[in-house]
């Protein structure tokens, strides 16, 4: 289980009808498969009054049983951890509509995990590398609805994830989703019976689809096809 440094909740002793509360700590889930990293959080984090640190976790049971008890305002993640990692975390916590908002504390994080992390709705990303103050900085910002990314870490993956955006509307202009649909699919590597049984249509009519699909695109190959669906971050 979850290490709980302090189960109580923040009292409800302000004035009535009061709708910001200014005296009000932020209150903290931490978790990290390293125990010199939990221990080093739990000091950095002890000494400041704004903070209130309820629980430091190992795994991502451990952490999104720690989440669904407490509700901590503020999450602060990291992503590589035994049995459910960080992502897994952060999936089942949208699934759960959490109100928790997360912070990332990583090594690293490879251009995938970063997209990932974002679609999930991480509202901040630090590295471990960085001085400790900036996580205090950060977990401050995410608490009062701010975001706060690592640009290092992440500048890449964001240019990436807009360029894909902008790719994927300048096909759906040009293809009809059902194109759209067969595209993605032949740039998987599908054939066309298969793909005409995973849509439950006739391959003539994925052979008729796809001819359109070349034609719009300007590609002359299957190939061509998949590094085109690829640059433009289809699949």
């Amino acid at each position: 289980m979850s290490g709980t440094l302090s189960g109580a909740s923040a009292a409800d002793d302000g004035a009535a009808g009061t709708s910001v509360r200014t005296d009000m700590p932020i209150r903290l889930v931490v978790a990290d498969d390293h125990p010199l990293i939990l221990e080093a959080l739990q000091q950095l984090f002890g000494l400041e009054e704004d903070c209130q640190l309820l629980a430091c976790c190992r795994t991502g049971t451990e952490t999104l049983q720690a989440v669904k008890d407490y509700q901590p305002d503020v999450l602060v993640l990291d992503i590589r951890m035994p049995g459910q990692d960080g992502l897994a975390v952060l999936r089942v916590m949208r699934q759960e509509h959490s109100p928790t908002r997360v912070v990332l504390l990583t090594a690293g994080l490879e251009e995938h995990e970063v997209l990932e992390a974002v679609r999930l709705g991480v509202q901040g990303v630090v590295l471990k590398e960085m001085a400790s103050h900036l996580l205090v900085q950060c977990v401050r910002k995410v608490h009062a609805g701010e975001q706060w990314v690592e640009r290092r870490s992440v500048s890449r993956a964001l240019e990436t994830m807009l360029r894909h955006q902008d790719g994927l509307r300048d096909v759906m202009h040009l293809l009809t989703p059902r194109e759209l649909e067969i595209m993605r699919l032949a740039a998987r590597g599908l054939r066309n019976k298969s793909i005409a049984d995973a849509l439950s249509i006739s391959t003539g009519t994925v052979k008729l689809h796809l001819h359109k699909v070349f034609k719009k695109l300007l590609i002359d190959s299957r190939l061509g096809l998949t590094l085109y669906a690829r640059d433009k971050g289809l699949v």
